[in-house]
């Protein structure tokens, strides 16, 4: 069973900063395409970024370009997602994902096979 654990999520005043990581164990990491999921109260789960197993593509969704960064470390097994100048409007629990078969950038959450437990964000005063 393949588990995604989801850290460095917490309580931030808007216009900071968090880094969220998601880790796992199993080694077919590197073949993986990965997601940042969010999902706030009564809203619906949205990407909010992905990249491919080599890095070679990302996605952003366009409300957080120019402020948060997907980036992976396949010899750590570890996805991460830079969240800067956060807004009040990124509160959610935010979720990594991955998709074994690795092709492209998947957009739908159906394309994913593994999800982390999930990490809140919150940016408030």
């Amino acid at each position: 069973q393949v588990h995604l654990v989801e850290s460095g999520g917490g309580l931030v005043q808007p216009g900071g900063s968090l880094r969220l990581s998601c880790a796992t164990s199993d080694g077919s990491f590197y073949s993986w395409a990965m997601g940042w999921w969010r999902q706030a109260p009564g809203e619906a789960r949205e990407l909010v970024a992905a990249i491919s197993w080599n890095s070679d593509s990302t996605y952003l969704k366009d409300t957080v370009k120019g402020r948060f960064t997907i980036s992976r470390d396949n010899a750590k097994y570890t996805v991460y997602l830079q969240m800067n100048s956060l807004k009040p409007e990124d509160t959610a629990v935010y979720y990594c994902a991955a998709d074994k078969y690795g092709v492209g950038i998947p957009d739908r959450d159906a394309d994913y096979d593994y999800w982390g437990q999930g990490t809140q964000v919150t940016v408030s005063y």
